[in-house]
């Protein structure tokens, strides 16, 4: 083989598009920058939320819940997707049966609901702040089970996309079953004094001022009784003056 051919073959794979296993589908196919380690296909089925109908939890459409809460704690929310069910069962493949590959792909997502957020913040004006990341607990008894809290990697993944402190500031106090499986009210009840506000990480933001933008995020946004009770003890316990925003995967 030539020189010129051996160069001319080096060029053709340099520029064209790598053939990798999507992540979804698991079929070899050429993968573009920009498409999450997922095939053409497979991302064109992501239900982005593009527009925002509720502006305080960041639904694409008619919301019942925010205007059925009495009070929210946390200023607004914003959600990368709808959760329809090609999501489930991607959340399904990362949560409940392992495939810790996903995080990369949960964190690039979730990059674009903090831009909804860092958006409705210039829109408003607002001055210059300082931001940190944290996220919603598990359990003892659930980290046993999965072996990872699904919510602080995604936390740990937007954080090193968009130059963010990640830092720890709940701890939840016990185990509560799955709140899937329950109606409004029951995540309300059952999520009543589940959370507690952690000392162990805050040393890294005591130096940032009297205010500051927390982000508090989770998988899926429902009814928004876990986000509200986060957010809750975060207003209580805290000396600075904060904003709470929500930021999750799905909503």
């Amino acid at each position: 083989m030539s020189k010129w051919r051996r160069l001319g073959n080096t060029l053709f794979s340099l520029l064209s598009p790598k053939r990798e296993m999507c992540l979804l589908c698991k079929q070899v196919t050429s993968l573009e920058r920009g498409q999450l380690g997922l095939c053409h296909t497979c991302y064109t089925r992501i239900p982005w939320i593009r527009k925002v109908v509720c502006l305080s939890c960041g639904r694409g459409e008619y919301c019942p819940d925010c205007r059925r809460k009495p009070h929210t704690y946390f200023a607004k929310s914003r959600s990368a997707v709808r959760y329809d069910e090609t999501m489930k069962e991607l959340l399904a493949r990362y949560k409940y049966r392992g495939d810790e590959r996903l995080k990369a792909v949960f964190g690039h997502m979730l990059v674009h609901a903090f831009q909804q957020l860092r958006l409705d913040r210039v829109s408003a004006s607002a001055g210059q702040v300082r931001e940190v990341i944290t996220y919603v607990p598990v359990s003892d008894q659930r980290m046993q089970e999965r072996g990872f809290n699904q919510a602080e990697q995604m936390a740990r993944e937007l954080g090193l996309r968009v130059d963010l402190p990640v830092i720890r500031l709940l701890n939840r106090s016990k185990h509560t079953a799955k709140q899937s499986f329950k109606s409004r009210s029951e995540r309300i009840d059952d999520l009543a004094h589940v959370f507690e506000f952690d000392t162990t990480e805050l040393g890294a933001i005591m130096g940032y001022g009297d205010a500051i933008i927390i982000y508090i995020v989770d998988d899926v946004y429902t009814t928004g009784s876990t986000m509200n009770q986060c957010a809750m003890v975060l207003k209580e316990k805290m000396s600075m003056r904060v904003e709470i925003c929500g930021l999750t995967w799905a909503r």
